[in-house]
Order: structure tokens, then sequence, then C-alpha cells
């Protein structure tokens, strides 16, 4: 299920999915430690005697944010119950709090008592063994921990300065041993045991009650402190007990995201509201999928362990390089500096990165391996390494921070080009083989051509920066080689197209893969060929007439049949699944080729599809149904956020050129 709205400061992320169920909480890494492994936190209302979760489906939900911020606005309404809930969640943007008020609308014609419950099913540190909880009862508060993780959950009424904290029930028990299913199912009465302590797989469950007038409102609060031990915790709750409640940290935290997403000031005047909304909506997504130590994450849908056991909750290079460049380009390289600085203590000796990282810096997961048909071979992706490179220099270019490149010059940079200059195959200068971009195929591909030409053209630039102009020049000289063999290997002259990959056959002879792929766009987007090269056009021709997707929906494929989360077999009219990035490829193509105002239409068209397909919330999906326009796969997925981002800025930079040109 899509986690519809994220909240979090870069240490401490809560996901909550369709429903309006609380999801997931990281910390103290976005992505690193799910301390409910996916499993629902649920939210319940007691009235009248009627009982219903929030995934009973009478519910009528609307799961937005309030503008420009990480703040949400959640309304409920439940007929049976005459009521109607408005929901503000958030994470401290300073403090690892979450807190979530919650204004209580009652629509009968009488006073009634309106009882909320809050259940906590965590297994910290990512596993249910050896959780402990207990009620503390001269604060009247309920504490998860194990270890170095610690978790205070405690609820108030009322407004600032009129604030009255404390559980008013509370319940603790053991879960999922024998027939126990959890104490959560105590809050179907409107009554809990009052149960003090438990150990092993437990969980918990607490209450909040409100006297509610006819017609009129009250207003509750629900938190949870997060930190490393009793102290850390017990601190935050004394900070809420100091300033009255919780409200003032609802809204310093509104008030600085808000700041956050418009220090920029930028003039979104030339775009329709929709997208320039979409825009400040995405920069703030990417920021919740950052960790502090730099660490950019694919995507923290934990959903997505169903499919293979395994999450998108990993820093890949590649996705993170693509990611920092959109937010160079929109103003926010101080993000991009942690970025950078993780990707130099993570480069190997020898100067590659592999697959993918931990958020805490350590090798993640991987199926690529280091041998196969008797030989040993690297497993990785060299575009991963090729366009850290490549962001690296469009992060110099824009913010000329001299003193922070000075430590990573010879240690990021010259490393990772030094190597990418050796790792070519002898007579063509192609570079060797490694894994595709969508880490489904090892040749060589189109896309890591380009990005590769990309990364040694950032090296260059770099190093004539810095006066070693042999060294710029032995870089300039691999590139060109590069591009000259590109064209006339992947080139294919009875499709008029290039190809995707090749690969050198038993013989010696280069064979070619055929099947068309969006990533073809990496033959120009990092500046190997124009975006206007006469093969570019035939090639960029052909992706946007059998990619797209002929359907009411639309979009573009990531190639021909793809089969990840494959929903048709019709090829002929659904070549895949629409993503997100591939579609927003095709934008920025017909951006880059604009030769007035009117040219950048189909591009805003594109731009506009992006947010029919995206969540009421603002999220963006990996991919959508070709069919239903439902997300698919995980979601929010950071890239699809950053090249909105990008495509955004492209589109407003050549706006303005024409614009001056008349």
């Amino acid at each position: 299920m899509p986690r519809d709205i994220p909240v979090g400061n870069g240490s401490l992320l809560i996901n909550f999915d369709a429903n309006y169920q609380l999801r997931d909480i990281y910390y103290p890494y976005v992505g690193q430690e799910n301390h409910t492994t996916g499993q629902p936190c649920r939210f319940g209302v007691w009235v009248d005697q009627k009982f219903y979760w929030l995934d009973d489906p009478g519910w009528q939900r609307s799961l937005k944010y309030l503008d420009d911020t990480l703040v949400t606005e959640v309304e409920l309404f439940h007929p049976d119950l005459k009521l109607k809930l408005i929901c503000h969640d958030t994470v401290d943007f300073h403090v690892n709090l979450y807190l979530k008020k919650i204004i209580v609308h009652n629509l009968a014609a009488r006073k009634r008592e309106i009882r909320l419950f809050f259940g906590q099913d965590l297994r910290i540190s990512g596993h249910a063994v050896g959780d402990s909880v207990f009620y503390e009862p001269e604060s009247r508060v309920i504490f998860h921990y194990k270890g170095k993780r610690w978790f205070l959950i405690n609820t108030a009424q009322g407004t600032t300065g009129q604030c009255q904290m404390g559980l008013d029930q509370w319940a603790v028990g053991v879960k999922e041993v024998g027939d126990k299913i959890g104490t959560w199912f105590d809050a179907e009465d409107g009554e809990l045991s009052g149960n003090p302590v438990a150990q092993g797989s437990v969980d918990s469950v607490v209450a909040l009650h409100l006297e509610v007038p006819a017609g009129s409102n009250r207003e509750g609060w629900y938190w949870i402190c997060v930190g490393d031990d009793y102290e850390q915790v017990t601190r935050i709750q004394k900070s809420i007990c100091e300033k009255g409640g919780a409200e003032p940290f609802l809204v310093r935290t509104r008030d600085y995201w808000r700041l956050w997403a418009n220090k920029e000031k930028d003039d979104l005047s030339a775009l329709p509201n929709n997208i320039a909304a979409l825009y400040r909506r995405s920069l703030l997504v990417i920021r919740t999928q950052i960790d502090n130590h730099g660490a950019i994450l694919a995507a923290n849908d934990y959903d997505i362990a169903d499919f293979n056991h395994d999450t998108y909750s990993y820093m890949w290079p590649r996705d993170g390089a693509l990611v920092a460049s959109a937010l160079v380009d929109a103003g926010y390289s101080e993000i991009s500096r942690r970025f950078f600085r993780f990707c130099h203590q993570a480069i190997t000796r020898e100067g590659y990165l592999l697959h993918k990282y931990n958020p805490d810096g350590s090798l993640a997961s991987s199926w690529h391996g280091w041998y196969q048909n008797g030989e040993k071979q690297l497993p990785i992706q060299e575009d991963e390494t090729a366009l850290v490179l490549w962001a690296f220099w469009r992060h110099f270019d824009r913010s000329r921070d001299i003193e922070f490149i000075k430590p990573h010059y010879r240690g990021l940079i010259i490393r990772a080009a030094n190597w990418m200059l050796d790792y070519r195959d002898s007579e063509s200068g192609l570079p060797l083989p490694s894994w595709d971009l969508w880490e489904e195929r090892r040749g060589v591909h189109a896309w890591t051509v380009g990005a590769v030409w990309g990364g040694l053209d950032g090296a260059a630039r770099f190093a004539e920066a810095f006066g070693q102009l042999n060294q710029a020049e032995k870089y300039r000289q691999a590139a060109q080689q590069i591009k000259e063999a590109a064209e006339e290997i992947f080139w294919r002259q009875d499709l008029g197209r290039f190809v995707r990959t090749v690969n050198r056959n038993g013989s010696g002879d280069w064979e070619q893969d055929l099947t068309l792929d969006a990533s073809l766009i990496g033959l120009w987007y990092f500046g190997m060929f124009p975006a206007d090269h006469a093969k570019i056009r035939a090639t960029m021709e052909a992706v946007k007439e059998r990619l797209w997707v002929k359907t009411k929906v639309g979009g573009l494929a990531r190639y021909e049949d793809d089969y990840y989360h494959q929903v048709s077999d019709d090829v002929a009219n659904v070549p895949g699944n629409p993503w997100f990035v591939t579609t927003l490829w095709l934008a920025q193509w017909l951006i880059a080729i604009a030769e007035s105002r009117k040219d950048l239409r189909r591009s805003l068209e594109i731009m506009n599809w992006a947010t029919t397909g995206t969540l009421a919330s603002g999220i963006m999906a990996e991919q959508i149904h070709p069919y239903t326009n439902e997300p698919l796969s995980v979601s929010p997925l950071t890239w699809s956020h950053a090249t909105l981002v990008k495509t955004v800025g492209e589109y407003l930079q050549r706006y303005e050129e024409l614009k001056r040109q008349g």
C-alpha cells in the first residue's frame, strides 16, 4: 500500500498509508531501523457504544498537507459516528518528536464523550524479540524501549496554556504469541484493562477522552518522543510541559518548512498552479527521504518487502546523484554537500562505488556477483560512479564553494575519474561491461556510456579549475574517444536509431540489444550529444512513439515488454507500466529542443500528466497502473519527485531564454 503522507526531519521519519494508519517509524537514520516493520499502528474512535478503526471502509478520508509544509491536513468523516476529525501530523524540525493534533467535530445534536484510541505495534530495531513496555504513573505516559531505542507515548486535551496531559486509559500486553492477536483488540469495547507492563513481543494502546458539546468541537493531542535513552525522551516531554503543550512545536515546524520551501523565491508564474504546487511539494517530499548524514534514500515504503524480502531504503549513488543535481539546481546545495561527503566515505580505494549503501554508510545488500563464467567481475553499475562526478561539478559550478571541494578533490573526484579512465575497452575506448541502470542486465549500455562521458567531462572541468591542465586533457581525450565509439557502435542504420546495449561475443564482435529503452536519454542528457542531434532526434522519436502507453492513462514505459510489476501482456499498446521518471525524461527532451515558447506546450502537457497520476497528497510513486492510474511499486519514489523538480527547473530556464529571444 502506498505511503500517502510522510513527515520527517532527517533523523525521524513517519509514514502513513492510504487509510491514514501510521505504518513506518524510522530512527535514528532515515530508512534504517524501521521500528514497525511496516505493521499498522492503529487509530480508532469510540462513541455511543460504536467503535471503528481507521481502516474501516465507512471512513471518508482526505489526506493532504498544509500548503508548503511538512504538516498534514487530514479530514476524516464517518456517517455512523456523526463525527468529523481534522488532524495535523508532523515531526518537529529540530527534536525527534512526532505529534498529532486532532480537532473533533461533534455533528450530533447532543453532548457526547468521544474516546480516541492509539495503538503502538512496535518491533523495535526491526524485530519484536526483547521489547519492553511499561506505564509510568507519575507522568501518566507509556514507554516502549529496547537497548538504545526509547519511545515515550502521551496524549493531551485542550489548547496551549490549558493543556491537560496524561493518558486517560492504557493497556500493554503481548502480541502474536499463542492466540494473542494484540492488545489493540482491547480497545474495541471502549475500555482498556490498565495492564502496566509486558516484555517480549509486545504492543500497547492508549486513550484520550474528550467531552464535545453538540455541534461544537474539542482539540486533542497525541505524540511520541523518540531517543536513545530514557533521559532523551523525558527531556522532550519536559519541554512540551514547559511550553504548555505541543502547539508551539507544530507552529514552529509549520513555519520552518514554509520558509525552507520558499527560500529561493522562485518565479513560478509561467507554470499552471497545479504544477507549481507539485514542484514545491516535491522539494519537501525529497527532504523527508534524505538522512541528515547525507544518504539520499530511494524510497521508504516498507510494503515492497513483500515482493522480494528487501526494500528500497538504500542509497543508490545513481539515484542520489540525480536527486542531488535537482537539489543543486533548485538552490539546496547545503543538502548535496552531505551527499558528496557520504560518497567520498563510501568510494573504494580503487575509485568505484558499489551497488548501494545503508544510511549509516555500510555496504547494503546486492544481487550483483563478483564471479561469473569462471572469472572475477566487478559487481557495479558504472553510471553510479560517473554520475556522482557529473552532479558534483554541477554543485560546484553553482555554489563555487572551493573550500568544500578541496578535501574531496583528490580522494573522490580524481580517484573516480582515474578509475573510469582505466576501466575501458582497450580497442574501442568504451567503458567495460557493468550492470545497467535498471539493474537487470550486464553489458555496455547507452545510458552508462553517456554517464561516463558526463563524469569525465565533470572531472576535466574540475582539473582545469584546479590548474591541472594535463590531467584535464587526459579526461577530455577519453571522453572524445567514448563519444566517437558510441556513435559508431551503438548506431543502427537500418533501424534509424541508437540501441540500448552492446556486448562483445566470443569472436570479439559487437552484438546489439535492439530493445527500445527510455534510458537512451543518457546519450544526450549528460552532454555527450546535443539534444537536437539528428541521430538523437530519430532515437527519441522512436522512444516517444513505441514506449508511450496507448491507454487513457498514457505515460512512457521503461522499455518494451517491461516485466517489473507487469499488469498487461498487450505489449503493442502497453509496452510496460508508465513511470514518472521516464515520462518526464520525454518532457526534458522536448524542453531541450524547443525553439519557441509554443514548442514548450507539449512538455507542459507531460508535466500536467504527472500531476494527474500523483496522489491527492502530492506523493508520486515509482510507476502507475496503465489502466486505472493507481500507484504501483513504492511510493513515494524520491527519483520521481527529483525528476519533476529538474523538469520544472529546465522548463523555466528555457522559457526565459525563449522569452528574451522574442
